[in-house]
C-alpha cells in the first residue's frame, strides 16, 4: 500500500496569523491532530500539531494571544504519495513526529498520520498479525 492509499485528501489549513485557540478549535471540530499552515509570504507548507498547542498551553502561554506562526514547524519533511506506508512510518519514527504533509508536483495533496497508517495495516491485514482478542481492553487492577 502507498501513502496515497492511506492519506487524508481533505486537509485542514490555517494561516500563520490564526491564534492557537483558532487552530485548536478547528482541529477539534474536524478531529484532526494537525493542520497545514499556508503562508503566501513564506516558504513551503508548514504544520501545526496538537502537540505544538499543548506545549504552548503547558508553558502557560495564552492561546488567544499566541499565533500559529510562532509555534509551527517550518522545516517539514514531506512525503510523496507514491511512498510505501512502511517508508512513511519509518520516516515518522526516525523524525519523532506523527504527521507528514503529502506533496505532489509542488502542491499539497494530502496529510498522512500514524493513525492512518495503522488503520490501513489493520484493515488490509497484510502487515498486522494481531489476533482479534488482542484488540480488546483488559481490566487493570489499581492499588
Amino acid at each position: 500500500m502507498t501513502v496515497r492509499d492511506g492519506m487524508s485528501r481533505v486537509v485542514l489549513t490555517v494561516g500563520p496569523g490564526h491564534t492557537l485557540r483558532d487552530a485548536a478549535r478547528l482541529m477539534a471540530q474536524r478531529r484532526a491532530g494537525a493542520a497545514v499552515v499556508l503562508d503566501p509570504d513564506g516558504g513551503g507548507p508548514a504544520i501545526i500539531t496538537e502537540r505544538d498547542v499543548l506545549e504552548s498551553v503547558g508553558a502557560g502561554q495564552d492561546p488567544d494571544a499566541e499565533l500559529v506562526g510562532d509555534h509551527l514547524t517550518a522545516d517539514v519533511v514531506h512525503a510523496a504519495p507514491t511512498w510505501s506506508l512502511e517508508e512513511a512510518a519509518a520516516t515518522m519514527v526516525r523524525g519523532g513526529f506523527r504527521h507528514l504533509i503529502v506533496v505532489e508536483d509542488g502542491d499539497v495533496c494530502g496529510l498522512i498520520s500514524m493513525r492512518d497508517i495503522v488503520r490501513c495495516w489493520t484493515e488490509d491485514g497484510s502487515i498486522c498479525d494481531v489476533p482479534a482478542e488482542a484488540g480488546r481492553f483488559a481490566k487493570v487492577r489499581t492499588a
